[in-house]
């Protein structure tokens, strides 16, 4: 009788220490989400006095894959650029796969809308022109050769513009967060 008591004891202890060991291996794998960062930002021509009736935003976005053991399959990437509530201009960046613990930079322009250039560009020239950059994708980690399921990413800036046309913070990086619920697409 105490032969059965003691080997159901170890086996329960055995069972604790692989579930233990099974909570920290997940803790320890979970993928992390990309860093998505404007690192350079301007709008040509938007300072000079011709009175030009369209105008493009050229920008530089960093995607980074901060995990070590998991690539990820990107869908389709949708920018929209917004001036207070109307979007002036928006571009999609093709799907793609990223490898672990790789950066890649997206340098593109968006043309803006020809009948929000011109409230754009005298908010620039009176230096209070603030665009929000909203991003949407939908993504799936490879880790260890096995695909996970699809997650949704949505995430938003705020850009500040000064007369210069380009950002006018200190950091002069924006770093997209979480969108909020306001603004959150499917």
């Amino acid at each position: 009788m105490c032969e059965t008591k003691s080997f159901y004891l170890w086996l329960l202890q055995v069972i604790g220490l692989l579930g233990i060991l099974a909570l920290c291996l997940w803790l320890a794998m979970r993928p992390k989400s990309p860093n998505y960062t404007i690192v350079n930002f301007s709008i040509p021509g938007a300072n000079t006095s011709n009175e030009s009736d369209h105008g493009s935003i050229q920008y530089e976005l960093d995607i980074e894959n901060p995990n070590q053991d998991s690539g990820i399959y990107y869908d389709d990437i949708f920018l929209m650029f917004y001036h207070g509530e109307d979007k002036v201009g928006s571009k999609t960046i093709p799907s793609f796969y990223q490898g672990k613990d790789k950066t890649r930079q997206v340098i593109d322009q968006v043309d803006v809308e020809t009948r929000f250039w011109t409230v754009l560009r005298k908010a620039i020239m009176n230096a209070t022109a603030e665009l929000r950059v909203d991003l949407s994708t939908k993504i799936r980690y490879n880790t260890w050769g096995i695909k996970s399921k699809q997650h949704g990413i949505n995430r938003e800036g705020k850009i500040p513009i000064g007369k210069d046309g380009k950002i006018s913070n200190k950091k002069k990086k924006v770093k997209l967060r979480h969108a909020s619920k306001k603004w959150k697409q499917r």
